[in-house]
């Protein structure tokens, strides 16, 4: 199915406003994504440009620039997340829970929730079979928790026209791919409706760091900036704010200090509430909204 065939376009100010528990105003959802990097393939994402400009196998310097954020990256972000009681959702290759024990039993410890991220991390489009992938990620990450995922991110957000439908038949419940709104909506697929969830790409440090390259306070600046107007908003109607990050660029020296200000800041707002995207479905089900029909494409 094409986009426009698995979900009607609404405006938000047509629809009823959705309501949190005891009057709050802004759902925070806080993101960590952990990742796999395999060193036999391309490095997903560079910070130095190759010698010469010519890309190498191996690309070990990004791969111990990703290695140091689960080393020393990852360990700075929970301690701030735990000194604040703060749990988030771990956006996670399903083969961190073997490659990177320690993160993923630490992460289970704490009480986050485990979202599948696939198996690990290279686009959609590149799978032999991705609903074999999804499968398999979906069984791993079961099998380490004693509870399959119920949400989903693909590595870089990169689908195939066929990929809500392969999560939908896995049990996912919801996909933070779609970045289309500030609150969930339902999507249709082959199996029934999963919710697209209010995922963010720009109050993610990737787009402000690493393509951008602002400097390390934006972080600060523009996730206030976007949090404020929501507030404001969410004396209306609900609104979900998703906070996405990565341990090889918040969880540095240079930046966690920003990361540390946001969650403190936030932390003492009233009328805010730190979800995981589990509990943002859950409370989403006990709206009552009306599920749409669906609306099939012929098949050739």
């Amino acid at each position: 199915m094409l986009p426009s065939q698995r979900l009607d376009y609404s405006a938000i100010i047509d629809r009823p406003p959705l309501k949190l528990p005891g009057g709050a105003r802004v759902v925070v959802w806080p993101i960590i994504n952990v990742e796999l990097w395999d060193i036999h393939r391309p490095m997903p994402r560079q910070v130095l440009p190759p010698p010469t400009h010519v890309n190498r196998l191996p690309d070990f310097a990004h791969w111990a620039w990703h290695e140091y954020g689960m080393r020393v990256g990852f360990w700075r972000m929970k301690q701030a997340l735990d000194n604040l009681d703060i749990k988030a959702s771990l956006f996670t290759n399903a083969r961190v829970i073997s490659d990177y024990a320690r993160v993923a039993e630490e992460a289970l410890k704490s009480g986050w929730e485990f979202v599948g991220h696939s198996y690990d991390q290279q686009p959609i489009h590149v799978e032999k079979d991705q609903r074999a992938m999804i499968q398999r990620t979906v069984k791993t990450i079961k099998a380490f928790t004693g509870k399959a995922p119920v949400g989903w991110l693909s590595p870089g957000l990169t689908e195939t026209f066929y990929t809500p439908d392969y999560l939908a038949e896995a049990g996912i419940k919801y996909i933070a791919d779609w970045i289309i709104d500030d609150e969930p909506c339902e999507i249709r697929t082959d199996h029934g409706n999963v919710l697209a969830m209010p995922y963010n790409v720009e109050c993610n440090d990737i787009p402000m760091m690493m393509v951008q390259h602002h400097s390390s306070n934006e972080f600060v600046t523009r996730t206030m900036d976007h949090f404020d107007r929501l507030y404001e908003e969410g004396k209306t109607r609900a609104k979900i704010m998703a906070i996405g990050v990565h341990p090889y660029i918040s969880g540095v020296a240079h930046r966690i200090k920003y990361f540390e200000e946001v969650f403190k800041r936030l932390r003492n707002k009233p009328g805010v509430l730190f979800w995981t995207g589990e509990q943002i479905l859950d409370w989403y089900g006990q709206q009552g909204r009306v599920a749409p029909k669906p609306k099939r494409a012929a098949k050739k």
